[in-house]
């Protein structure tokens, strides 16, 4: 089911991740074919001032997938709940107080970036930065409401909004080029105005009475708001990494004998790149919002199985896009830049350079994901101002040293090469093995989790895999120890929990699935019910039928267990059911 699970939130995090990209990339094409590559260099120079915003978003939303994944791995609605307000009430306040600064300050941003050395420069990154400022809250908020439209299964509407906002953004800077002339501002404000359309879209599931969500006001709390921001701090950093990494090489091509036609063909290979590192942001996601959930479930096998898959498919995707981009560079670049000549050659050849850092890239954000969900910040925030900054200005800059304006393309590729590696020299240090095992990589604990003969792992496909999920379960609880009686009590549960999903939930054709995870440790016996049907709530089911007998299952179970939680995430309903372990005869623990 876990594999199941990241195909399809993968495709759903990538287009997720284009939500700042995107606009960002159509209006550098804009602005190349109908602004020029004056426009295309002041659009460069404010690109730091953009990321941060980018940071900020991305730093809340990360946030929230380890706040609320790690909620849900509990089966905590209220907590999620408290997350989702928090969240919603800090990006307002953030976003506004962002807006404000930089409308207030930008002729002085606009001088630290470096524009104010030429008149055309100036007027074209002041422009661009009060146009786009305007559009902080919703490109923010588009960032906080996807990962809660992943969580409520809302895949379909998320793509809706990126598609929307995408088609909004092409008509509103064809509007401000050709019928209002509106220069680097105008395309600014295209784009904020196409941030206010996403989120409109994708705003409708939580105005509705089917969002499974609840916002209020007493939800929004200073301790929630300080957990979400202590989540999120590894992708600030990361986030923060990627301001300084353009504000630096900006400075260093500047300087270079490429000038300012080195900062256009530059802009044009981090504005392609940002939109290719799409799958990179997605692999990420995918395994900060998983690694979540299952490092609270403390699923080991699980753990081992998401980044088996998800790094296979990281270094398939990146070889992938990586083809792509080395092959069409002459094509993409021409969208940016229509005249021939040394700013499109530059570009053209930085592109490729490009190109094969991405595979190393996604490889490192499966496994970023992984650590910043297992509470390492430190290490998470290391590898993210190492990757971001660090080790890219390294490379750019020795290789710029040896070989020029050429030797600076390499800044990305090296960058990504030295980072999978010191990766590898850590785990092998920190756990006295290769780094070549996913047991090594994810870095567990030796008391995380429980060991193989203290857990029963089944998949549910049929009701005679039902009725064998049933008595192994009974057989595995008297193998440790247990009374005959709570052995039975769990047997029957899995049977009627099980009977009830494949029975009701289970449709012809679709495929569904059901996995049961018993897990003994700590004198609980904890039931983990997962499959993939439409939602149902059995903690809260209320028998509609006069019939007696109608849920009696369901009614048994919940008086039988000594505990039951109940989330619906992802497409999937989760149900953990806990039973206490039973004293012997004698007084002692069974």
């Amino acid at each position: 089911m876990i594999r199941k699970l990241v195909r399809q939130m993968l495709a759903a995090q990538i287009l997720s991740a284009l939500t700042v990209s995107l606009c960002l990339l159509i209006d550098n094409i804009m602005i190349g074919q109908f602004l020029g590559e004056d426009a295309i260099a002041a659009y460069g120079l404010a690109n730091p001032v953009l990321l941060l915003i980018g940071a900020l978003g991305s730093m809340l939303s990360a946030g929230v997938q380890v706040v609320c994944s790690r909620s849900l791995g509990m089966g905590s609605q209220e907590e999620t709940n408290k997350g989702y307000s928090s969240a919603i009430g800090i990006t307002l306040a953030i976003s506004a107080f962002f807006m404000i600064l930089v409308l207030l300050f930008r002729d002085p941003l606009a001088n630290l970036m470096g524009a104010g050395r030429n008149p055309i420069l100036y007027d074209n990154t002041r422009g661009y930065l009060a146009g786009f400022i305007i559009g902080a809250p919703a490109s923010m908020g588009a960032l906080i409401l996807v990962p809660f439209l992943q969580m409520a299964g809302k895949s379909g509407l998320l793509i809706a909004a990126v598609l929307g906002m995408t088609a909004a953004d092409i008509v509103f800077d064809l509007l401000s080029v050709l019928v209002f002339h509106g220069g680097m501002f105008g395309m600014g404000l295209a784009s904020s105005l196409s941030y206010y359309v996403a989120m409109m879209i994708g705003g409708l599931y939580f105005l509705s009475k089917k969002c499974v969500f609840r916002f209020s006001r007493n939800y929004v709390t200073r301790a929630k708001i300080l957990e979400l921001l202590k989540g999120g701090v590894p992708s600030l950093f990361s986030m923060a990494a990627s301001v300084i990494l353009i504000f630096v090489m900006n400075q260093l091509i500047l300087h270079s004998e490429g000038g300012s036609m080195a900062v256009a063909a530059f802009t044009v290979i981090t504005t392609l790149g940002n939109s290719s590192n799409c799958i990179s942001t997605g692999m990420n996601g995918v395994s900060l919002t998983l690694s979540g959930i299952l490092y609270n479930e403390e699923d080991r096998n699980g753990l081992r199985d998401m980044l088996s898959y998800l790094l296979r498919t990281a270094a398939m995707l990146g070889v992938a896009m990586g083809i792509l981009l080395f092959i069409f560079a002459p094509q993409l670049v021409s969208l940016f830049i229509k005249e021939a000549g040394d700013t499109r050659d530059m570009a053209v050849h930085g592109l490729r350079l490009f190109a094969p850092g991405l595979v190393f890239c996604c490889m490192t954000n499966a496994l970023k994901g992984a650590y910043q969900a297992s509470g390492r910040p430190i290490l998470t925030g290391i590898i993210s101002m190492a990757e971001g900054a660090l080790l890219p200005i390294l490379a750019g800059d020795v290789m710029g040293r040896i070989r020029g304006i050429n030797g600076l393309w390499l800044y990305f590729l090296g960058g990504e090469v030295l980072m999978l590696l010191f990766i590898g020299v850590y785990v092998a240090v920190k756990t006295h093995r290769t780094p070549f095992s996913m047991e090594n990589l994810l870095l567990l604990r030796p008391d995380f989790g429980v060991t193989a003969d203290e857990l029963l792992e089944k998949d549910i496909r049929s009701m005679d895999d039902v009725i064998d999920a049933s008595v192994a379960s009974g057989q595995f609880c008297r193998e440790h120890g247990q009374p005959v009686r709570t052995a039975n009590h769990i047997a029957l549960c899995v049977e009627e929990m099980a009977s009830n999903t494949v029975q009701h939930g289970f449709r012809e054709g679709k495929n569904n699935a059901l996995s049961i995870r018993i897990q003994h440790k700590d004198g609980r016996w904890v039931l983990r019910f997962r499959d993939d049907c439409g939602s149902f709530d059995p903690v809260s089911y209320v028998p509609t039928s006069d019939d007696i007998a109608s849920g009696m299952g369901i009614r048994l179970v919940m008086k039988m267990a000594d505990e039951v939680r109940y989330t619906y995430s992802m497409n999937l309903n989760n149900l953990t059911v806990i039973f206490r372990e039973q004293p012997d005869k004698k007084g002692g623990a069974a």
